[in-house]
């Protein structure tokens, strides 16, 4: 899987995403965050435009040290040929942030100098 780094430094990858239901999957780009250690976040809007369906609602810590809960979100994304069945969560914002949830397993690599992110 191929992404770039942005010009403002951010690691982007496209995920495929897609509702249970939905016919077709639909191409997000997501930010890479290595200080999130679940799998996938996703703003409100983009939540509310591919229609998923909640699940529930977890606690989390953020990076200030306080507690929140979390709505959580099913659905699906193709990850290196699989389809996996993910519970995402919800935040403001504008990028869906990928985590080391989906990184497990796999290596990746970012190029500041040429701008290319690869997971492999």
């Amino acid at each position: 899987m191929n992404g770039h780094v942005d010009p403002i430094g951010r690691a982007l990858v496209g995920i495929s995403i897609r509702k249970w239901d939905a016919e077709s999957f639909r191409e997000i780009q997501a930010w890479i965050d290595t200080g999130f250690n679940g799998d996938l976040v996703l703003p409100r809007a983009q939540i509310q435009d591919l229609q998923l369906p909640p699940s529930g609602t977890v606690k989390a810590i953020l990076a200030d040290g306080s507690e929140v809960s979390l709505q959580r979100y099913r659905c699906l994304i193709d990850w290196f040929g699989a389809e996996l069945d993910l519970e995402v969560v919800s935040r403001e914002g504008e990028y869906p942030l990928l985590g080391v949830g989906l990184l497990l397993g796999h290596e990746l690599q970012i190029s500041y100098r040429s701008g290319a992110v690869t997971i492999q």
